[in-house]
């Protein structure tokens, strides 16, 4: 299976704006269905992510990412955002993206989205552990010329 992750265009945006905050405000994981359809360059904030999954073991608004860092490496003018790996322990579900969003403000219309993967299909767990497994070189990367 091929995942591939993307950022949110306007998460640029929401950033500047101090809207996210890695390191200080809660930021979420949750999984969509294959009826969502994600769109880089409209959708902002959560109220735009529709069809969020649903089953055994996964609640509504997904899990807050645990172990989060910010490591900027001078060589290669690099900053990179990671974070421990993202499970739901025995669940059923099935998701196709797994959304990140910054949960800290109040409502949905103002909880900036930051990025999403595509699993490429749907992938499922019955009464087992669904996790996102990060790529070793974090989750979310820039780099400056």
């Amino acid at each position: 299976m091929a995942a591939s992750g993307k950022l949110y265009g306007l998460a640029f945006k929401s950033m500047v704006n101090g809207e996210i905050n890695w390191t200080s405000h809660t930021i979420k994981a949750m999984l969509c269905t294959s009826a969502y359809t994600p769109n880089q360059d409209t959708h902002q904030y959560k109220s735009s992510v529709t069809n969020e999954s649903a089953g055994t073991g996964y609640t509504a608004g997904g899990v807050a990412l645990a172990g989060k860092t910010v490591n900027y490496t001078a060589g290669t003018n690099t900053l990179i955002l990671d974070a421990s790996d993202t499970q739901w322990p025995d669940s059923t579900v099935t998701g196709r993206y797994l959304v990140l969003y910054d949960d800290t403000p109040s409502t949905a219309e103002t909880k900036p989205l930051i990025g999403y993967i595509d699993f490429g299909a749907d992938v499922s767990t019955t009464a087992g552990v669904f996790t996102s497994v990060w790529d070793a070189a974090g989750i979310i990367g820039f780099t400056t010329p």
